[in-house]
């Protein structure tokens, strides 16, 4: 069958790292077998639609951070992002986490046996090879090919009456819908979310939809289409970077000191890029005892962590999904599922490319906010099974 795979290459990793513009990243196109069933239950599943995210966007580009390396298995198939169907003729979307019960570990880890799947202590154990995610993993494959095999637990059906770009949204707002739900309930809540491609226009409308207690909300977003994104999903101001501080002042009353520092701020940030440079404003517009949620993946960033000290701010990451304490123990592909259908989250699916095009549709999602797009996709339904 044919898949985008991605091997382990140190050159080319070094050299996708100090050349930005250098074409051979650590991806190709190759004709493979499709993976061997990890055990009982398991299913071969056909990818329909494959998204790209930020951290694929990361991976071939050779700047993923380090920490990854003992939680995946090379080569890989890269895709986490996906609707298929079951050889038995279900449509499913994939949840891509590889945690205890899916590696046959028992007994599972403590977060495991508590549902919270997400704090999988066991990502390199059980009868599979290391992988955080099924994307990431040897032994299952990926959604950039024709065949991946999924554990039942992975599997969530899809309405019959949904399209597929609205099914391959399911697990990217999951991730959204997560962070969304971080910060404790706090009525009249100021919220800020910085970045307003994929990851970002799914917490706006997460927040929306999920949290009552949300009373202002700044988006910044840096291209046209994406703010007016930002308004239609529930925004309250929409403005660019360089903006920002200005509009938390006006929204919180804070007074702005010489230097531009904030004496107030935002109750909660959600940084949805995830460089330096964001989560420096992101600390820049935190009120003090304020949380800062880190949804959009880092790596290595070097910031000034006075103002995380000084006003008591709670910085956390958001990853993956689970069981909702915050919505009654709902699990968050089900909240994302609720979501995607009432904010109509499939128009963000924008561009969709057959697989021997992958070198534009990855340089498409690495531009996607200067192309007008937002979600861009591998359509793997006209694909010959070969």
């Amino acid at each position: 069958m044919r898949a985008l795979r991605i091997e382990r290459s140190l050159a080319r990793f070094a050299a996708a790292r100090v050349m930005p513009n250098h074409r051979p990243v650590p991806v190709r196109l190759a004709d493979i077998d499709p993976p061997e069933l990890p055990g009982p239950g398991w299913q071969l599943i056909r990818p329909l639609l494959s998204g790209i995210c930020g951290s694929d966007l990361a991976t071939v580009s050779g700047r993923s951070s380090r920490w990854f390396e003992p939680i995946v298995s090379f080569p890989f198939v890269p895709g986490h992002e996906v609707v298929g169907e079951t050889e038995d003729g279900r449509r499913v979307v994939i949840e891509p986490v590889l945690h205890c019960r899916i590696r046959g570990v028992e007994p599972p880890c403590v977060a495991c046996a508590s549902g919270h799947t997400n704090h999988c202590e066991r990502l390199t154990a059980g009868h599979l090879k290391p992988g955080l995610q099924t994307g990431y993993c040897r032994d299952t494959g990926g959604g950039w090919s024709l065949a991946l095999a999924a554990h039942p637990l992975q599997l969530h059906d899809v309405p019959p009456e949904w399209t597929d770009e609205a099914a391959v949204m399911i697990e990217p707002t999951a991730c959204a819908a997560h962070a969304a739900l971080v910060p404790s309930p706090s009525e009249g809540m100021r919220a800020v979310v910085i970045g307003a491609g994929t990851m970002g226009l799914a917490t706006i409308a997460s927040l929306r939809r999920l949290r009552s207690d949300v009373e202002s909300l700044i988006a910044v977003a840096k291209h046209p289409d994406q703010r007016v994104l930002a308004r239609e999903l529930g925004a309250t101001v929409v403005v660019e970077p360089g903006e920002l501080r200005r509009a938390v002042r006006r929204t919180t009353g804070s007074w702005i000191l010489d230097n531009g520092q904030l004496t107030g701020g935002a109750d909660v940030v959600y940084d949805c890029v995830g460089s330096a440079e964001s989560l420096a404003e992101g600390l820049a517009v935190a009120a003090p005892g304020a949380t800062v949620v880190v949804v959009g993946m880092p790596g290595h960033v070097g910031i000034d962590l006075t103002a995380l000290w000084q006003r008591e701010i709670r910085l956390v990451g958001a990853y993956a999904y689970g069981p909702e304490p915050a919505a009654g123990g709902r699990h968050s592909f089900e909240l994302a599922a609720q979501v995607v259908e009432a904010a109509r989250l499939d128009r963000l699916v924008s561009a969709a490319y057959p697989l021997d095009r992958f070198a534009d549709a990855i340089d498409h999602a690495a531009h996607a906010g200067r192309r007008g797009a937002a979600k861009v996709v591998f359509d793997l339904r006209h694909e010959k099974r070969r």
